[in-house]
């Protein structure tokens, strides 16, 4: 397939709903929570075949398997908040990242992509999002190549190439996915983190009056985030993990460019070559259509 074919895919159709799976680490902050009930509250425009529980290490978890376990957890219980527990598969993901570029980590998400990637096609692709460390999908695109034909992704990873270094979390946890996404030639969007998704912020107050005591759910929401930190006086919160959802639903949100697809080195750094293969890369987001999007859709769920 071409550059030109590749690009093609790319382009969001207005005319019909789009199929995606999500590959969230839920565990890891307050934004998956978000993101997820989005997507799912947005059926209009979007189909969620499945979701799929990411690794991810940190202070919440001492390795990627615990961290993928708490997130697998984390995705049910807010699907029970949203009585949506039998309206969408829950898969486990990878239990640890990626020792090299061509050792992936085999699991019951990857497998699932491979199979629902085969269900699609060029001109209907599956819309693969992934708002966590890219080990599921390094995987299942490692494991068979040739679903590449077949998938867009869009993943929320790394920051712009002129920025000093990509020490982004999603990134940074596991080079090697990051990597077969950048060089396995698959239709790729990049929304990097800083200049991007880092300008969704939002208040506890501003969370309060319009999300508190609408359902569970709002409630749910706003108590996660209030929790997220002890000083709320002159403080915001990025919800980054939205932006993927959001281009979804309106690619004129995130407006994005064509670039060819970096080098990703050993510094986490990037280094461009423009004999590359071309991808797309978000360049900014219009903050507040989405959130009120995302508000309207959230408050419009019933207990």
């Amino acid at each position: 397939m071409t550059d030109i074919q590749r690009l093609k895919m790319l382009e969001l159709p207005r005319d019909r709903k789009i199929s995606m799976v999500l590959d969230t680490d839920t565990y890891n902050e307050v934004d998956d929570q978000f993101a997820l009930a989005y997507a799912l509250l947005s059926p209009e425009r979007i189909n969620v075949e499945a979701v799929y529980a990411a690794p991810f290490q940190n202070d919440h978890a001492a390795t990627p398997e615990i961290g993928m376990q708490q997130s697998y957890d984390e995705i049910i219980r807010l699907l029970d908040k949203m009585n949506y527990t039998d309206k969408v598969p829950v898969l486990k993901g990878s239990t640890s990242f990626m020792s090299a570029p061509d050792k992936p980590v085999d699991s019951e998400a990857a497998r699932d992509l491979i199979a629902r990637a085969h269900a699609h096609s060029p001109e209907d692709p599956l819309y693969v999002v992934g708002i966590a460390v890219a080990t599921d999908i390094a995987a299942a695109i490692t494991m068979d190549p040739s679903i590449i034909d077949n998938i867009v992704v869009v993943w929320l990873g790394g920051n712009p190439t002129y920025w000093p270094n990509t020490m982004e979390f999603n990134l940074s946890q596991d080079l090697h996915s990051a990597r077969v996404l950048f060089n396995s030639g698959v239709a790729l969007l990049q929304i990097p983190a800083m200049t991007v998704s880092s300008h969704l912020l939002t208040t506890l107050p501003e969370l309060k009056e319009n999300l508190g005591g609408k359902n569970a759910l709002c409630d749910a929401l706003v108590e996660l985030f209030a929790a997220y930190s002890n000083d709320h006086f002159g403080w915001s919160k990025e919800i980054w993990d939205i932006c993927a959802i959001a281009y979804l639903i309106d690619p004129d949100w995130v407006p994005c460019q064509i670039v060819h697809s970096p080098h990703l080195t050993d510094y986490h750094t990037f280094s461009e070559d423009n004999c590359r293969h071309l991808m797309k890369r978000a360049f900014f987001i219009y903050r507040n259509p989405v959130f009120r999007d995302m508000f309207v859709k959230l408050t419009s769920l019933s207990n």
